[in-house]
């Protein structure tokens, strides 16, 4: 193969394929409005590629420069905030929570009933600053849709939605029972949203200038936060629901859309918006032990630390149902401080290597960052739920087997 065609130690062939994979297999037949897909070896972009509609109605094509709805993958941003607070001797992540928060200093555990009356009996633990980084905190989601606890979240609104707030939200979650106590078991949760909470708290300053001062503008990520700004309009991609027959219809029209104003809630957990090159600018600093063309956002010890698996017992991510659907079990991975991590690559049955760690949003988003090969993988769309397709195990195998 002549040297041309290799960049970084990639063959630009086989990432090629990438693009037509996705062409014929989503966007044509449409399964998928838009994609945007970066890889990286070596802090070089080798391969970059924008297909498909941004827009379906408009007809308006995906850019590089597309701003996305990253939902979940803001919890990664929202864990290295945390642990730069840490690195300034803030906290102790076997700090309960209710030294923070004290309304949480006596959290209960469900056993039975439906919300108002709920039986619940005393947690065995009390909630630390690790098991909300892990998700290992008792904390549910009301889109889960799984029990009677995620119920009373959909009832009382803690979704992130317009009257909420942080401090109501901490408020609220104090009054419901846990799933379970907390460090036994992994749940995926508003657990996030809390550390976003603590982060203000921590710093004495609102989530969004924090983001702002210590990892936007030192990464130079101009294009993303909570709001999308008027000039970034023309650029904000529309957001559709997976329908049966594998056909999508609009969710979030770029118009109307809730991002547009200044949010109440700013949540930690799921609340950015982005760009391809922007998260790259974020997922290089991580691949890079912290730092990026100069600018370090957190020591590479913690970094070490934060991508461990921080699991009980060392144990597997279990499967991930969201309403009718079902993640691929995390079989082979574990969770560390704000990413699941990669353990064991035969387990996984994905191409990869161990030690691989990264996360992904609900509208489909998702990267990864393998620092075993020196390399990044971005993929950005707008189709909910993440779980529609098996983009992530096909984007892996595709990747890495780019390398040469």
């Amino acid at each position: 193969m002549p040297s041309s065609n290799i960049v970084a130690g990639l063959s630009l062939e086989r990432l090629n394929r990438i693009g037509q994979h996705l062409d014929d297999k989503y966007i044509r037949p449409g399964r998928l409005p838009c994609t945007v897909t970066l890889v990286a070896r070596h802090g070089e972009i080798a391969w970059v590629k924008a297909q498909g509609l941004m827009d379906v109605e408009r007809n308006k094509p995906a850019r590089r420069d597309t701003l996305f709805r990253i939902y979940s993958m803001t919890k990664p941003v929202t864990s290295i905030a945390m642990m730069q607070l840490y690195e300034q001797g803030r906290f102790l992540l076997d700090d309960p929570v209710h030294k923070y928060i004290p309304s949480w200093r006596n959290l209960r555990v469900y056993k039975g009933g439906t919300y108002p009356a709920f039986e619940t009996e005393p947690a065995a633990s009390a909630m630390t600053i690790r098991d909300l980084l892990t998700h290992t905190s008792g904390l549910t989601y009301g889109f889960l849709e799984r029990t009677n606890v995620d119920a009373a979240y959909r009832k009382l609104k803690l979704d992130g939605s317009s009257i909420l707030t942080l401090d109501k939200l901490v408020d609220r979650l104090a009054e419901l029972p846990l799933e379970f106590s907390p460090g036994t078991a992994w749940n995926y949760s508003v657990s996030t949203d809390v550390v976003g909470y603590l982060v203000q708290l921590l710093a004495d300053k609102p989530l969004d200038d924090y983001f702002r001062e210590h990892i936007f503008s030192p990464l130079g990520m101009v294009d993303t936060g909570f709001q999308v700004r008027a000039d970034q309009l023309d650029r904000f991609a529309a957001c559709y629901l997976h329908q049966p027959g594998d056909t999508m219809k609009l969710q979030d029209d770029p118009d109307r859309s809730r991002f547009l104003k200044p949010p109440r809630f700013l949540s930690g957990g799921g609340g950015l918006v982005s760009t391809i090159d922007d998260y790259h600018s974020f997922a290089q600093a991580l691949c890079q032990g912290g730092e990026y063309r100069g600018q370090r956002i957190i020591g590479r010890k913690t970094l070490e630390f934060m991508r461990r698996n921080h699991l009980p017992g060392n144990q597997d991510l279990p499967a991930l149902s969201v309403g009718a659907f079902s993640e691929t079990p995390y079989e082979g991975s574990g969770f560390g401080l704000g990413f699941s991590v990669k353990t064991d690559v035969a387990k996984s049955l994905t191409n990869g290597s161990e030690g691989e760690f990264g996360w992904g949003g609900l509208a489909s988003t998702n990267f990864f960052v393998d620092p075993q090969e020196d390399m990044v993988m971005i993929f950005m769309t707008q189709l909910m739920p993440s779980s529609s397709y098996p983009l992530r195990q096909e984007l892996r195998a595709m990747v890495h087997g780019a390398l040469v």
